[in-house]
């Protein structure tokens, strides 16, 4: 590896590999018989609680519970934008997050509502998480600079993270421009787009004018979720669903998918894109050359 990984000084919250709570060492051998140590992230039991009812028991990295918690609500439309959240409680050794609201919330006929999706780490959503989708168009005074894409590609591929430290990550970025704001990572991609939905929340940050990278497949849900954050364009480097393009289509959410190098495919909102860069004077492996490359699989 010829570059060294640097952290954009835009990010203000960037994944920390040196926790060593977050990985642990384990010996085992390779495909020559040889004893190898390697790396690997922890997944730990995070048990949701809003007011008194127990929700949902997820699997997590551990980091960031408070941002987790409120963007799951969030996100599965159990908290609405206006809800006033006076307290969040934390338990690492009970491994329980209780978040406590002004207003009693609705969440019981929520329970009774839930659909088996293709996430991973996350194996229900409940049934109305399109509740008001169809209500929801996103504007069209966002836009996205090639120049953009290839600079935030370059950026998130060179900070330091845990997936480059241990594998089996997931990544989500939200981002301004050309610069790379919160970056969360989780062992699965939903609790990392999760906990931004509840960073957001929590330090009253607004969608407009932002862009949203994942590393994780463009499903329905991804779609879902980001049209809910009213953030107006998706980026990932991974692949699409029919129904997410679907989804997109309907929203007029700007989705790009396939995003390596200087190629990327865009299937929605495509009227967003500003073409100011030339692929062909980019060296496309400039990248590749400098950081590790993300694994295929583990999208």
């Amino acid at each position: 590896m010829t570059g060294k990984l640097v952290a954009p000084a835009s990010l203000v919250i960037r994944p920390n590999p040196a926790d060593p709570s977050l990985t642990r060492s384990i010996d085992g051998i390779d495909h020559a018989g040889a004893k190898v140590n390697v790396t690997v992230p922890v997944e730990r039991p995070l048990t949701l609680f809003l007011n008194s009812r127990e929700i949902v028991t997820m699997m997590t990295v551990g980091d960031y519970p408070d941002c987790l918690a409120v963007g799951y609500l969030l996100n599965q439309n159990m908290l609405r934008p206006d809800d006033e959240i006076t307290a969040i409680e934390h338990d690492d050794d009970l491994e329980v997050v209780v978040v406590r609201t002004a207003r009693e919330t609705d969440f019981e006929d929520k329970l009774r509502k839930k659909t088996l999706t293709s996430g991973c780490a996350q194996g229900t959503a409940f049934g109305d998480l399109l509740e008001n989708f169809a209500a929801i168009t996103l504007g069209r005074e966002a836009e996205l600079r090639v120049s953009w894409l290839y600079s935030l590609s370059r950026a998130i591929n060179l900070t330091p993270s845990l997936y480059l430290e241990a594998g089996a990550m997931h990544g989500c970025v939200l981002c301004e421009r050309d610069a790379p704001l919160v970056y969360m990572e989780d062992v699965g991609r939903h609790n990392a787009i999760d906990k931004i939905a509840g960073y957001m929340f929590l330090n009253g940050i607004r969608p407009e004018g932002k862009l949203f990278y994942t590393t994780g497949r463009l499903t329905s849900e991804m779609v879902i979720k980001i049209v809910r954050m009213r953030i107006p364009i998706l980026i990932s480097r991974s692949g699409f669903t029919a129904w997410g393009v679907d989804l997109a289509r309907q929203a007029n959410l700007t989705l790009i998918g396939r995003a390596k190098g200087t190629r990327f495919i865009a299937l929605s909102g495509t009227e967003r894109i500003v073409f100011d860069a030339d692929p062909a004077a980019i060296d496309a492996d400039s990248s590749r050359s400098q950081g590790k490359e993300r694994r295929e699989d583990d999208a």
